[in-house]
C-alpha cells in the first residue's frame, strides 16, 4: 500500500472514530440503539423507556419507566391560557410567521412560567441519591 493510501486510510478511520457513538450503532441491515437491536426494542418497550434508554443508556426498571411516563404524561400541555400559548396565538394573529411566533412564546420562558423543570430535575436528582444510597425505590419515591 502506499503512503497516500495508507493517509487516506488513516483519514477515513480518523473520520469513522469521530463519528462513532455509543447511542446509535448502524450497519447495513442493522440498527442498534445502545446496544440492543431495534426488532428488540419496536413492541417491547413504551416511548418513555425508549427516552430513558437513550439518555441513561440502560432499560429501566418498570417503576423507573412508570414514573418517566407519569412525569411526559403530566407535562404535555398546559392547556389555552398558558402565557407562552397565549403570547404565540397573539404574535400569529399580528402577522408574523411561525417561526416568530414561537420565538416569541419561547421569550417568556422563565422562573415563574416554565421553570418548573429545573425544580423537577432537582426531586428526581433527590429521588436518585435516596436510591443510590440504598432505599428501596418506592420509598425514595414517596419521600
Amino acid at each position: 500500500m502506499s503512503a497516500t493510501n495508507e493517509t487516506i486510510d488513516a483519514g477515513q478511520q480518523a473520520s469513522q472514530d469521530w463519528w462513532r457513538t455509543e447511542i446509535i450503532d448502524m450497519k447495513p441491515g442493522e440498527i442498534r440503539y445502545r446496544g440492543y437491536p431495534i426488532e428488540q426494542l419496536i413492541g417491547n418497550v413504551s416511548f418513555a423507556q425508549m427516552i430513558w434508554l437513550m439518555l441513561r443508556g440502560e432499560l429501566p426498571g418498570k417503576r423507573e419507566g412508570e414514573l418517566l411516563d407519569a412525569a411526559l404524561m403530566a407535562a404535555v400541555d398546559h392547556g389555552p391560557q398558558a402565557p407562552s400559548i397565549a403570547i404565540a396565538r397573539m404574535a400569529a394573529t399580528c402577522g408574523v410567521g411561525l417561526n416568530n411566533a414561537m420565538a416569541s412564546a419561547v421569550n417568556v420562558l422563565g422562573d415563574v412560567h416554565g421553570g418548573a423543570g429545573e425544580q423537577a430535575v432537582e426531586l428526581y436528582q433527590d429521588i436518585a441519591r435516596r436510591f443510590d444510597a440504598g432505599t428501596p425505590f418506592d420509598d425514595a419515591v414517596a419521600a
